[in-house]
């Protein structure tokens, strides 16, 4: 008897030990909610202020780039930032539904001629906000490395800057030639206004 009740014993145990970690993957969940939920409203509210949001960011950049040039180091964590960037630049650049990808997504540039006379504003592939957001975001990764020494790989950094530079230029000749090909521009100016005839008398 004595031993059914020690062995009850040891199984409450074993379940109160339970509950409580549950009750903290719980807790550390509920909290990792509230925070995401915390950051998506604070990065809701930024939305409508385009200029400041890009001003904000362009001034860390240059808080970012002061920083590299007097610790003249972590060379190869501003180019994988410069990498990034470019990739952002492409797809921002590049509209929804790009034909040359094959995908099942319609195409939002024109097909016929009835289709380039009506007017559709440039669908990009990465919507403004998202691509300030990716900016910022990979700005402040990068920032955060340059605290650890074993992301300060020694390299020759001009040959970091030629080898950007021309991955740049191809990139950019290639972006130019994909509009001049599907003939669209990647800037929507509004719909486009004619006046009438005026009366003459």
């Amino acid at each position: 008897m004595a031993f059914q009740q020690g062995g009850m014993g040891d199984f409450s145990s074993l379940e109160d030990s339970d509950d409580g970690g549950l009750n903290q993957s719980n807790a550390a969940e509920k909290l990792l909610h509230q925070l995401s939920m915390r950051y998506t409203t604070a990065k809701d509210s930024l939305a409508p202020h385009k200029a400041g949001r890009w001003a904000a960011t362009i001034f860390c950049f240059m808080i970012y780039s002061v920083r590299v040039y007097y610790l003249q180091g972590w060379y190869i964590v501003t180019y994988a930032l410069g990498i990034y960037y470019l990739n952002l630049m492409i797809a921002f650049l590049s509209p929804l539904g790009d034909p040359n990808e094959g995908r099942g997504e319609p195409s939002e540039l024109p097909t016929s001629e009835q289709d380039a006379a009506e007017f559709k504003p440039f669908v990009r592939r990465l919507p403004e906000f998202k691509c300030w957001h990716s900016v910022t975001r990979g700005l402040f990764t990068a920032w955060f490395a340059t605290f650890f020494s074993v992301f300060n790989i020694p390299v020759f950094w001009p040959i970091l800057v030629l080898y950007f530079l021309a991955l740049l230029i191809m990139t950019l000749r290639r972006q130019i030639e994909h509009m001049i090909k599907h003939k669209y521009v990647p800037v929507s100016l509004g719909k486009p206004t004619f006046k009438g005839k005026t009366d003459s008398m």
